[in-house]
């Protein structure tokens, strides 16, 4: 980024330079719906979650239309630290018996997804939380018998959230899913995201984490990739290139720009206004992945 753009200096030339540069992707993206994913420290962190909700805020002022997918795996932790249940997890997952499925749905739906709706509501009351099952937004089918109630997504039936970007709401949607017969499921947050931005025809999927970006070398934390396309990131992938939690990650951003969507951007959430930063800014502050350029828009 331009380094005068930080300066102390000179005040209203740094601002009058920002909103110039920014006008013309206000202009782009006014009307278009981007999809962002709260996860890790921006969800713990309730200063972090405070500054991402009033951007969230300021993106729908300008005509943006944004839904909120969140997680919440550290709350789901410490509930069941103070339950006294021991967390279970096979290969990075969570195994999730029906007693654990009830402390993640009352933590999902109960606790974070409530705390970040009124964390937007306290800029303007714009926020209503939804759970995956509500309106058969994420229909779900089992991942693996070894996991329990551990779901993937079988569909999205996105008309709910639609409704309510009509009547000018920002949907804020916890990753729990049913089946045909009502059977919740717990479903990774990624993985929603990155379907439902899919569904929607979203511009831009944004996933908010703790780290500065996608590393092109895993060991050198400075190594951050400002933009690749999805066949690079298939190919660092297949090279072991991506480890642990940033699996689902980059997994839920291929799914995205190849099912449709503009592009995915994975952010430090805890970077301040990191959203109007990657957003509204020409260089950005994280990781852009794009469509292929054949699968691109002529």
């Amino acid at each position: 980024m331009n380094p005068h753009l930080t300066s102390p200096s000179g005040a209203p030339q740094v601002t009058a330079e920002v909103l110039t540069q920014a006008l013309p992707y206000i202009q782009r993206f006014a009307g278009r719906t981007v999809v962002i994913k709260f996860g890790g420290v921006p969800v713990s962190d309730p200063d972090a979650a405070r500054a991402i909700a009033g951007d969230v805020v300021l993106m729908h002022s300008v005509g943006i239309r944004p839904v909120i997918v969140h997680g919440g795996g550290p709350q789901i932790d410490d509930l069941m630290g103070r339950l006294g249940k021991e967390a279970s997890f096979v290969e990075g997952r969570r195994v999730t018996d029906a007693e654990t499925l009830d402390i993640v749905r009352m933590v999902l739906v109960g606790k974070v997804n409530r705390d970040i709706t009124s964390a937007i509501n306290a800029s303007a009351p714009l926020a209503v939380g939804l759970s995956g099952e509500d309106a058969g937004l994420i229909l779900a089918a089992p991942r693996d018998p070894a996991l329990g109630y551990v779901g993937e997504v079988a569909a999205v039936n996105p008309g709910i959230v639609r409704n309510l970007q009509e009547l000018g709401y920002i949907p804020v949607v916890s990753t729990i899913g049913a089946d045909d017969a009502a059977q919740p499921y717990n479903i990774n947050s990624d993985t929603v995201a990155g379907a439902l931005a899919a569904a929607l025809g979203a511009e831009r999927l944004v996933v908010l984490t703790d780290v500065a970006g996608l590393l092109a070398d895993v060991d050198v934390p400075e190594s951050v990739l400002s933009e690749v396309t999805a066949g690079e990131l298939a190919g660092i992938m297949a090279r072991g290139g991506v480890v642990g939690g940033m699996i689902p990650k980059v997994e839920a951003c291929l799914h995205a720009v190849r099912n449709g969507v503009g592009s995915a951007h994975l952010l430090d959430g805890t970077h301040p206004h990191v959203l109007l930063l990657e957003l509204f800014t020409d260089t950005g502050v994280g990781t852009m992945i794009r469509p292929d350029p054949q699968e691109m828009d002529p």
